[in-house]
C-alpha cells in the first residue's frame, strides 16, 4: 500500500533562491564588516544599468 503522504516536492525558483541565500551568507561570513554592495550585486548576478539622464526642467 502507498503512503498518500510519501511525495516528492521540488520548487525550482525555491532552491534557487536558497542557494542564493546560501551563497550570501558564505560570502557575508568570509568578509569582515559589511559586504560591499558591489560584492552582493556580483554574487546575485545583477547588471548595473546606467542612470537614466535627466529630463530638462519644465518651462
Amino acid at each position: 500500500m502507498s503512503d498518500q503522504f510519501d511525495i516528492t516536492l521540488e520548487d525550482s525558483d525555491l532552491l534557487g533562491e536558497v542557494e542564493l541565500t546560501t551563497s550570501l551568507m558564505i560570502a557575508a561570513s568570509e568578509h569582515d564588516g559589511r559586504l560591499p554592495l558591489e560584492e552582493i550585486d556580483r554574487i546575485l548576478g545583477v547588471v548595473p544599468r546606467p542612470p537614466a539622464p535627466r529630463s530638462a526642467p519644465a518651462s
